[in-house]
């Protein structure tokens, strides 16, 4: 690729990844080829479908939910591992409309962002299952639940500001955590 082309590619992305972040996958491509300078033909050139262009863009960005497992898997205390890594995603997603319409499934996904989605899920299930093995989280509560929670308090952040989640995620987590915690100092 000539210099100049992969140059308008990387600027196609950035300014993707800017409206897509503050518009959603549904953004305006028109929008991201005038943010970078180049016309929509270019931007078609590059990415001959919004779907080729989203592929290009979203899966790098969810292996970030990869980066929330490594952290976690490091941390010894297991409950520590879990909040850290809803919290992490929740601030990731709220702050990324894209990025949360690509996790929650609200536009149709690539074999890659269905790929990287799957992997994103893997990573949440083994975080949890690690908080149930060690009898921090209610034995009750499923995979299902937790991925209901984490879109719940998304959309929440979306509509009410990053205030809303982060404040009532401690009310979720209370309500996830088991009582012998609480009952060993009551």
């Amino acid at each position: 690729m000539r210099r100049d082309a992969a140059r308008n590619r990387d600027r196609l992305l950035q300014e993707a990844a800017g409206v897509f972040t503050e518009q959603g996958l549904a953004g305006s491509l028109e929008e991201i080829a005038r943010r970078a300078g180049v016309s929509i033909g270019t931007l078609y050139n590059h990415f001959p479908t919004r779907d080729a262009l989203i592929d290009a863009l979203l899966p790098p960005r969810l292996a970030a939910v990869d980066e929330f497992t490594a952290q976690a898997e490091a941390e010894p205390d297991a409950w520590i591992a879990f909040t850290g890594f809803v919290e992490n995603l929740l601030a990731h997603l709220t702050a990324d409309r894209g990025l949360l319409e690509a996790f929650t499934g609200d536009h149709p996904a690539s074999a890659r962002l269905a790929e990287a989605c799957t992997r994103g899920m893997v990573n949440m299930a083994a975080v949890l299952e690690r908080a149930r093995g060690a009898g921090v989280i209610r034995p009750n509560v499923t995979d299902e639940d937790i991925v209901n929670l984490v879109w719940a308090l998304s959309l929440l952040g979306e509509n009410a500001g990053p205030s809303a989640w982060q404040r009532l995620l401690g009310f979720v987590f209370d309500g996830l955590r088991t009582n012998r915690d609480t009952n060993a100092s009551a």
